[in-house]
């Protein structure tokens, strides 16, 4: 798009009058911003400085616009750093005006600090703080494009300084616009458009209460993160659970200062409304909020509650892959080390938003602790969710394979292990003890000296009671078979 030179001191004065109305202070209705989930560090980060290009927002707009009667030249500025050109929309819902067509000026580079002053009043100065030229900056670039009172256009290329004639500086990029207005007066214009700088992510805190049995409170938060460049006053916030695809990889990616603006309270009538949109969540907040630029905000998802929970002591052996033929080579033998792991499964009592849970318990002093963190990934009402906490100090395994015979005459295999377990705590613990049979889709068991608590396809699992500073062992054996046409792996 072409902007030809204007000499008409009407349309400059509409200009800058229209952009005073501009920033979104001034904007008609409260900025309605939709995010969506990013893990990316950078946004949730305490130690990053400046912008970050990660996260996916959708931000509508509502800007008051002062228009003259015909066609025109309009900017607007104050836009976010990271844009993407291609789904920016502007509508005027009144019919006031058309688009006849837009540029993007993008705030980076040297004169990334001029583009939002494109349309404003400025007073261009020389290196001895003399004025070179005062008035309407129409374009930034190799040089200054300006235009004065009287009309004329001055091409500005070595200054040292720009000065605005406004309280504001407006900062990051601009809209530069064409329009054709049916008549002059103030026009509703509403401006569409995804960034990034902005997302979220569940956050859940569990603390276990003391007792045999193992139940927790449970709080649910969202952390939203706002490293866009820009501060967003006044606020509709809807956050969008679940992973919509992102095909252009040149648009804005979903993937701290410490925590400031807002921290809503977890009362029913605060809590965000909940609902379906297409094969996603949303969650849609009460109140308008502030998001300030570098800054990482939460709010309550659910109210706490009081949830039941499975603490499980856990020795795994392999895991569920299947091989494309028997493995019938005595090499093959996955070892899961000696360690135990401490894991915890919940039962989601709504959808659960992917995140990261914190797991606290209280010392003898009542002290609330640290024990463990995990991600939950999207968790639909009634799913399990299973984190693990870390490794277990007082527990440790031994794996022995005891028997191993091939009769490729009788195509089967035969192979037996003994699992020793020992603890080193003060209190009998519990060990799950979780083998997957891998050398080949047909097996069974053949003996064990403990019951199964579980046995799949693919799995089996044995629970093994470990007395305080004692021991204990697992003996199990299986078989594998296969049929002629299947071809054993040497």
């Amino acid at each position: 798009m072409t902007i030809p030179a204007r000499t008409d001191v009407f349309l400059a004065t509409a200009l800058v009058a229209a952009l005073a109305g501009l920033s979104p202070a001034h904007a008609a209705e409260a900025t309605a911003l939709t995010l969506y989930r990013s893990d990316s560090a950078a946004l949730y980060a305490s130690n990053g400085d400046g912008s970050v290009d990660d996260g996916y927002a959708v931000v509508h707009e509502q800007r008051a616009l002062n228009l003259a009667a015909g066609t025109q030249d309009v900017v607007i500025g104050d836009l976010p750093i990271f844009l993407d050109p291609e789904a920016l929309a502007l509508d005027f819902p009144g019919h006031e005006a058309r688009v006849i067509s837009q540029r993007l000026l993008l705030a980076h580079g040297a004169n990334a600090a001029l583009t939002g002053l494109t349309g404003h009043r400025v007073d261009v100065l020389g290196s001895n703080g003399e004025s070179l030229v005062d008035g309407t900056l129409l374009r930034t670039g190799d040089g200054l494009l300006v235009r004065d009172q009287l009309g004329h256009t001055t091409l500005v290329t070595r200054y040292a300084a720009v000065r605005t004639q406004g309280a504001d500086f407006p900062t990051g990029s601009s809209l530069d616009l064409r329009l054709d207005a049916a008549h002059a007066g103030q026009a509703r214009a509403l401006l569409s458009y995804p960034t990034s700088g902005l997302g979220w992510r569940a956050a859940y805190v569990a603390t276990l209460q003391s007792g045999t049995r193992c139940r927790m409170q449970f709080e649910s938060r969202a952390s939203i993160a706002n490293r866009s460049g820009r501060d967003w006053r006044g606020t509709r916030l809807t956050l969008i659970a679940g992973e919509p695809n992102m095909a252009k990889a040149s648009a804005p990616r979903p993937m701290m200062a410490m925590a400031r603006g807002f921290n809503a309270k977890a009362g029913a009538a605060e809590l965000p409304q909940q609902e379906g949109l297409g094969d996603y969540r949303s969650y849609t907040l009460p109140a308008i909020v502030d998001l300030p630029d570098s800054s990482v905000s939460q709010v309550s998802l659910y109210a706490p509650r009081a949830v039941d929970c499975v603490h499980t002591a856990l020795y795994e052996n392999g895991n569920r892959f299947q091989p494309q033929q028997p493995m019938l080579s005595e090499d093959f033998n996955p070892d899961g080390g000696n360690t135990i792991v401490s894991t915890l499964k919940l039962r989601a009592f709504d959808s659960l938003p992917a995140g990261y849970l914190r797991v606290l318990t209280a010392d003898r002093h009542g002290t609330t602790q640290f024990i463990g963190e995990g991600r939950i990934d999207d968790t639909p009402k009634g799913s399990d969710a299973t984190i693990t906490l870390g490794t277990a100090f007082d527990l440790r395994a031994k794996r022995t394979r005891t028997r191993f015979s091939v009769d490729k005459a009788g195509r089967t295999l035969d192979e037996a292990f003994r699992i020793e377990l020992s603890n080193a705590g003060d209190s009998a613990r519990t060990v799950t003890v979780r083998e997957h049979p891998q050398r080949w889709r047909q097996w069974t068991l053949v003996s064990s000296s403990s019951k199964p608590s579980q046995q799949t396809t693919d799995t089996l699992e044995f629970r093994i009671e470990v007395p305080a500073g004692g021991k204990a062992a697992l003996d199990y054996a299986v078989r594998y078979r296969w049929t002629p046409d299947e071809n054993p792996q040497p």
